[in-house]
């Protein structure tokens, strides 16, 4: 069922992802070669009545593609000058490209308005539930219903930045910034070092607020407010990893995350819902980072050539993103062989 649930979630958030592409492509008048759910050799394709595009489902759900006219540097001449990519509008060929990120933002928040609609909106905010009198929340003063505003100078008032924070901090002693009955306090908890499941690892104590609100229009505001803090943690996981905060080690590729799906399988349909919202606004954040191979690089180039006025060499353009897909792949051999390391251990 792992199995099962892990090509369903990255199927459905690459299919959406190109989709995007794809709708915004076909809207524009390109001429669309090929439609991919997957990498590697094809399993199945075919095509439709009156449409040029041949779809296809390839062997590995690790990615897609959708292959449009106007792209490759040497030039089709068999397809219609009005067709190729490289003669629509600014707005039409940004719009393709940045379609893919938001398709998958939309689908973040569809996914995460239903999971509130229909299980409640989980609080999200950094309000003490509970402190465990045997670790040291409780030595430190802190107290049921402390409202956490910072830990160690950085923002902590969601449940999303306190994770954050909880993670880059680990092992370490942390300096809480919290409001009581009105009032601002500092309240410092040195952690203490435990075992869970044979693995050393630490805990402060404490735990956050488990309340639950329903309703649509709480659904609505949880379906948006959650993607947007997602988004906003990510942007300082990126900046950590620059400045050496985090390393590359705690990055999570298709192994890692055929074990995340396994845990978020056993914990319930509600749990898979998430996970799948959570992996497709990753998708769409690193899409959109101006970095060789993503969507993000690609739109810089575009907006570069509508800033000079003349297009920007082909060659060199897919050179830089040939150079940075071979990086992403190096990269990408790094994470699995981390993630096997873990799983073995």
């Amino acid at each position: 069922m792992t199995l099962i649930w892990f090509i369903l979630i990255l199927g459905v958030t690459v299919t959406i992802h190109e989709f995007g592409h794809f709708i915004f492509a076909k809207k524009a008048g390109v001429y669309v070669y090929e439609f991919s759910i997957g990498m590697g050799p094809r399993i199945i394709k075919w095509k439709r009545k009156n449409d040029e595009t041949e779809y296809s489902i390839r062997l590995l759900p690790i990615g897609g593609f959708v292959q449009m006219a106007g792209e490759e540097v040497e030039d089709d001449k068999t397809i219609p000058k009005n067709m190729k990519m490289y003669n629509k509008t600014f707005g039409q060929k940004l719009m393709i490209v940045l379609a893919g990120i938001i398709f998958n933002f939309l689908l973040a928040i569809i996914l995460l308005f239903f999971l509130g609609l229909f299980n409640g909106v989980p609080n999200n905010q950094s309000i003490v539930g509970h402190v465990d009198k045997s670790y040291p929340a409780y030595t430190a003063g802190l107290q049921e219903g402390d409202k956490i505003l910072k830990m160690n100078g950085k923002s902590a008032n969601t449940i999303d930045e306190l994770s954050l924070q909880l993670q880059v901090n680990l092992g370490k002693k942390v300096d809480l910034e919290v409001e009581r009955n009105g009032k601002v306090q500092n309240i410092e908890i040195d952690p203490k070092k435990v075992k869970v499941d044979g693995e050393e690892t630490y805990k402060y104590g404490f735990s956050m607020d488990s309340s639950v609100k329903h309703g649509f229009f709480e659904a609505i505001g949880y379906a948006f407010s959650k993607t947007f803090s997602l988004i906003y943690q990510m942007v300082f996981v990126i900046f950590y990893l620059i400045t050496g905060t985090i390393g590359f080690n705690s990055l999570a590729g298709p192994v890692g995350i055929f074990g995340v799906v396994g845990d978020a399988a056993h914990a319930g349909f509600a749990s898979i819902v998430y996970l799948t919202a959570f992996i497709s606004i990753n998708v769409g954040f690193i899409n959109l980072l101006p970095i060789p191979a993503f969507d993000g690089c690609r739109a810089l180039f575009i907006i570069i050539e509508k800033i000079k006025g003349s297009p920007v060499n082909p060659k060199l353009e897919n050179t830089i993103h040939a150079i940075g897909f071979f990086l992403l792949m190096a990269l990408m051999i790094l994470i699995t062989y981390n993630d096997i390391i873990r799983l073995i251990k």
